[in-house]
């Protein structure tokens, strides 16, 4: 896939580990979403058993473009994964370079990485070796760096840029932030100036207004949104309508609000068709129900049962008697 079909003013849905999963991919794509990445995998357990992580890899034709983004320290171990994976034919592989969750970075993967830039570009150069000759472009995505006092996002970009990577998304938190505070677009500005490839900014874009900001003040090619999606993946569709007609898009009705959250449950249901994937579930629940005023109420009930047709009763009275 030639890059610029992922990367030219696209909206990516980010990867989230415990929420991206097929049935909410799905919807986010039938709500705008146009890039989609499947949740954070493990090169060690891809090379371990290959079909224990297919749950976290499989994806269909509707989805696509669509990569698959792994996390690894080993430059072997991860240019095995690619390679094994490069038979489910994705568009794009990403590298995560940018996670800062502790079990992650205490063994140099993720946004560890970022404090060793060697390492980080063996990584890069031995899962390049491997998508290579399978013309199949890589993207890593980064943080600012690691603390305040290690800011080299845009040293980090221009070895990924020389490294032989085709995009860089860009997250400008620091890994001592996590999820706290303000993110810095100011960063992305920076990456975007400094290399050629093209850049997709990450980071508190919780409206449409937020996205036409980021493009606004950063220049970035594409955007990429995780949190903000959470609860309402209709901003896809927000976003996209502005960027077409240059005003709000319609405010989205109790009607439609209810059909997603429904067409979300069906989803699970039809892909896990397990009695515990309701539970699974309750993550999205939470954040479906928030700022509704019998919201807690609402979760109560639907925390205790995995019974279907009472989850959506419940959230049916929910949101049209709110």
């Amino acid at each position: 896939m030639n890059i610029d079909d992922i990367v030219k003013q696209k909206i990516w849905l980010a990867p989230l580990a415990g929420y991206t999963d097929a049935p909410f991919r799905h919807i986010a794509k039938r709500c705008g979403a146009d890039v989609l990445v499947s949740e954070m995998v493990s090169a060690d357990g891809v090379k371990k058993n290959f079909q224990k992580m297919a749950h976290y890899t499989a994806f269909n034709e509707s989805e696509r473009p669509f990569g698959i983004q792994l996390f690894g320290d080993n430059p072997n171990v991860m240019g095995k994964a690619a390679q094994l994976l490069s038979v489910l034919k994705p568009d794009f592989f990403d590298i995560n370079m940018g996670c800062p969750v502790k079990k992650v970075v205490k063994r140099y993967a993720g946004s560890a990485l970022m404090l060793k830039q060697d390492l980080a570009e063996e990584i890069i150069k031995s899962v390049i070796d491997v998508l290579m000759p399978a013309n199949i472009p890589l993207t890593v995505k980064i943080r600012s760096g690691w603390d305040a006092e290690n800011i080299n996002a845009v040293s980090f970009a221009k070895m990924c840029e020389a490294s032989g990577v085709s995009a860089i998304c860009v997250h400008p938190r620091t890994r001592s932030q996590q999820f706290t505070g303000l993110s810095n677009w100011d960063i992305i500005r920076q990456v975007k100036e400094a290399i050629k490839i093209p850049v997709i900014g990450n980071g508190d874009i919780q409206t449409f207004h937020d996205a036409i900001n980021m493009y606004e003040q950063t220049k970035c090619d594409s955007i990429m949104i995780g949190r903000g999606a959470l609860g309402k993946p209709w901003i896809f569709r927000e976003i996209k309508y502005f960027l077409q007609n240059g005003v709000s898009a319609p405010t989205i009705s109790k009607k439609e609000i209810f059909n997603i959250i429904i067409s979300h449950i069906d989803e699970v249901l039809n892909h896990e068709k397990d009695e515990k994937a309701l539970i699974r579930m309750r993550s999205h629940f939470s954040f479906y129900t928030k700022g509704f005023v019998n919201g807690a109420e609402a979760r109560k009930i639907i925390f205790s049962t995995i019974d279907p047709i009472k989850i959506k009763d419940t959230l049916e009275q929910l949101i049209f008697n709110d």
